[in-house]
């Protein structure tokens, strides 16, 4: 990388001056395209344009592919919607009344005044002309023991994939049974009613997300850049970017089937990395103007520095996310290309239409300025160009003080805080723990499983035969369903269906435990190792997998658990090899990784005090639910991994810069935190806004999601950018550009900026070892890399 180079030439006494030839020349692919791109500014302007239009046409006409039941769902819980798939069976939607006495002493199910409720109940859901299969709880013997609690029961009519467009009048039908019996409870909960209150919670949350972080990222954006034009080009970016991989999501779902929650999470992601690049590239630009040069060198500086940056960053983050494809899990699977694929739209849209869009402004990029800015921004120059941050460069004078005292506080409080994870608990998340009891179906559903444990949310066992009629089949049915009782794994009832023509039968066991989770896992447990084997495990071509809600959250843990290991290893792997490559450093590459974990730990703390054990939980507009949504630590490890490497690249790119450009060490990392610390305080601040917006939603895993992302963002742009990263480096010294002699060989990614931003600079011949001790290879600084 520094080594001897034919755009370099020795001066008098052993300096290396950069050849001045070379400064108008492309350097690096970034600078290149963002040449190209400035001269040709219509055609590439035009050009990107055209691509987000045809990528939705295209999009639009392809239609999206979503996942189904079967590939949603990992392990057994799989296997049983796909056995039900194969044969054709569509479980209905069913739904459950619940008429109970609300006080001690009330009507019990023997008087007339709670047998009228029953009778008004019935009458009223066979009113609506949606349901079919109702059952008196008379006819059906569900009545708890104590003679307090009933339940009435049907299916809805129709597709139960659309049972939830029907639900409104079932549900109000039983609401005005309700207000004319006050003495007893009547609320209900069933597949649709509780798909119906998940779906418009999860839309409605997400479109507050999606109204929200628009204006919100725009409003910090006018304060960052106190000019209208300027603050909207991230915005325009970033969405354009969003469009044009909606479409182009559409299309790959054909081979790779797509989730609402992967749209949901392309948007954040795209949100974030699409205003973090166009912040990085034009923060340079301006920060090169307000300097002095020309609008066109600038832009060129701006091209090979940040341009580059970007590329590395986006590769990194392409990289992290492509490791949730290993993960074997349909939604992780989709998560990951979306979020990947919007990166990589991002990052071209970046270092192409935004140096266009910068040559075509020119000055007309200030417009619009803010007068309350003003005196704020004359005191960086004309062009508001990012100067060096006053308080930062306070901080780092403590900090590059006392690098020792600072990097041991500083780390020991990131362990600290990342001590709790340690005992985290996952689980995916039932109705009772996304949502709080002033959801009428919430309370429906706790107040069934206190009558009926286990009733509303029984395992599912599907029991595939050759002939499901055959006398031992139809004998090891019969044995399971007693033993699930005299083992404990229910307290019953347990009801079969048999499908004849499908040679396909259906068992529900309501789990002992009800709403107590663990307990509901043991009899799972229960079921799967003791009874099953006992009874029909001993029928030779019988399979029945055993599913339902608490199969699903075990089955799901199991697979993540197993994913754990090859995705940390894939994105730690990778992205330690980038930064090797993209800084020509042992020591960067391995410190850019131990800072990351520390990170992506700290978040873990966090979520883990907070949502688990509920310390400050109100704080945030929460409430411990005694785990952690399943799908989030390997989500958050990916995403903040990603991200985190955003910040880190750009500042060490700035410092490199400086280091090269024959500064100290120490010194090229004030330089390099300070005049970067604006940008990356900007960007920080936006991706904690939106992400906090998360944290505000009424869904538990939204806000688990929202906060951690917050907190991880917040800790890795102050403690770790701020304070760990440069008193790191300053203990290390010159021991930052270490590269051994036997990784030489690895590809070349870095870039020379310093002949670019300083025209010729001097350095000393005897430089310190960049690579190693003095008089090894690669010593001496040279400014004109191609």
């Amino acid at each position: 990388m520094w080594g001897g180079d034919s755009g370099s030439r020795h001066g008098n006494e052993g300096e290396v001056v950069a050849d001045t030839g070379h400064l108008n020349r492309p350097r690096g692919l970034a600078a290149r395209v963002g040449g190209w791109s400035a001269r040709h500014r219509w055609a590439a302007v035009g050009g990107w344009v055209l691509f987000v239009v045809l990528a939705l046409a295209v999009g639009s006409m392809a239609g999206r592919v979503d996942t189904t039941e079967s590939e949603a769902v990992p392990g057994e819980t799989g296997r049983v919607a796909k056995i039900l798939d194969e044969a054709g069976i569509e479980s209905p939607a069913g739904e459950t009344v619940l008429i109970q006495a609300k006080e001690r002493g009330g009507p019990t199910a023997d008087d007339p005044e709670f047998r009228k409720a029953v009778d008004a109940v019935l009458d009223a859901v066979r009113g609506t002309g949606e349901v079919t299969a109702v059952e008196s709880p008379y006819a059906s013997k569900a009545i708890s023991a104590d003679r307090r609690s009933a339940l009435v029961q049907f299916e809805m009519r129709g597709d139960p994939d659309k049972a939830t467009d029907h639900i409104e009048s079932v549900l109000d039908a039983v609401a005005k049974v309700q207000d004319g019996h006050q003495r007893v409870r009547v609320e209900e909960f069933g597949a649709a009613s509780g798909d119906k209150a998940f779906d418009d919670a999860f839309g409605d949350d997400f479109q507050q997300a999606e109204y929200s972080a628009l204006p919100v990222a725009l409003g910090i954006l006018l304060i960052a850049f106190g000019a209208l034009v300027a603050a909207l080009l991230p915005v325009v970016l970033a969405m354009t970017a969003f469009l044009a991989t909606t479409g182009l999501v559409a299309v790959v779902s054909h081979l790779v089937h797509m989730s609402d929650t992967a749209n949901s999470v392309m948007l954040l992601v795209g949100l974030a990395v699409g205003v973090d690049y166009c912040l990085f590239y034009l923060r340079r630009e301006r920060e090169e103007r307000a300097a002095g040069r020309d609008p066109q060198t600038a832009l060129r500086i701006a091209s090979a520095t940040s341009g580059h940056a970007i590329l590395v960053s986006g590769f990194t983050v392409i990289v992290a996310m492509a490791g949730m494809l290993f993960t074997g899990i349909a939604d992780f699977k989709s998560m990951g290309l979306a979020t990947l694929m919007v990166v990589a739209v991002a990052v071209i849209g970046s270092v192409t239409v935004l140096p266009a869009l910068l040559s075509l402004l020119g000055e007309r990029v200030e417009k619009g300025r803010l007068p309350f800015l003003a005196r704020r921004k004359r005191g960086r120059g004309r062009h508001g160009g990012g100067g060096e941050s006053r308080f930062w460069k306070a901080v780092l004078g403590r900090v590059l003080r006392r690098p020792k005292l600072s990097a041991a506080v500083a780390g020991g409080l990131l362990v600290l805080i990342a001590l709790p994870a340690l005992g985290m608990k996952t689980a995916n998340f039932e109705l009772d723990q996304e949502f709080d009891s002033s959801v009428p179906v919430v309370a429906a559903y706790e107040h069934m499983n206190e009558a009926f444990p286990g009733g509303p949310d029984p395992a599912k066992v599907i029991v595939k035969a050759d002939d499901i009629n055959a006398a031992p089949v139809r004998a090891a049915i019969a044995d399971f369903r007693a033993r699930a009782v005299s083992e404990g794994a229910s307290k019953g009832p347990v009801k079969v269906t048999v499908h004849d023509r499908e040679n396909v039968a259906e068992i529900e066991v309501p789990l002992a435990g009800g709403l107590d989770k663990d307990k509901a896992e043991q009899s799972l447990n229960i079921l799967r190792d003791e009874v099953r084997p006992a009874t029909l495990g001993k029928v030779d071509g019988v399979d029945a997998p055993i599913g339902g809600s608490t199969a699903s959250s075990k089955d799901f843990n199991d697979k993540i658990g197993s994913a754990v290991v090859p995705v940390f290893a894939f994105v730690v792997v990778f992205a330690f090899l980038l930064m090797l490559m993209s800084f020509r450093s042992l020591t960067i590459a391995v410190t850019a990784i131990v800072l990351n974990l520390l990170s992506v730990g700290a978040a873990y703390g966090i979520l883990t005090a907070v949502f688990q054990h509920g310390w400050g939980a109100g704080l945030v507009g929460a409430e411990g639910v005694g785990a952690v949504v399943a799908w989030l630590p390997l989500f958050l490890f990916v995403i903040l991994f990603g991200l985190s490497m955003d910040y880190h690249v750009f500042v060490v790119s700035r410092i490199r810069e400086a280091r090269m450009a024959g500064r100290t060490t120490k010194d090229a990392v004030v330089h390099g935190v300070v005049t970067t610390a604006g940008v990356v305080t900007s960007a920080a601040v936006i991706m904690v806004a939106v992400f906090a917006i998360f944290g505000t939603l009424s869904m538990q895993s939204m806000k688990q999601m929202g906060v951690g992302l917050a907190a991880a963002v917040l800790i890795d742009a102050t403690v770790i950018r701020g304070v760990l990263l440069p008193a790191v480096m300053a203990l290390l010294g010159e021991r930052n550009w270490y590269l051994p002699t036997w990784l030489r060989w690895l590809p070349d990614l870095s870039h020379d900026e310093s002949a670019l931003t300083a025209g010729a600079v001097s350095a000393p011949a005897q430089a310190p070892g960049v690579y190693g001790p003095a008089g090894h290879e690669g010593h001496q600084p040279q400014h004109a890399r191609l």
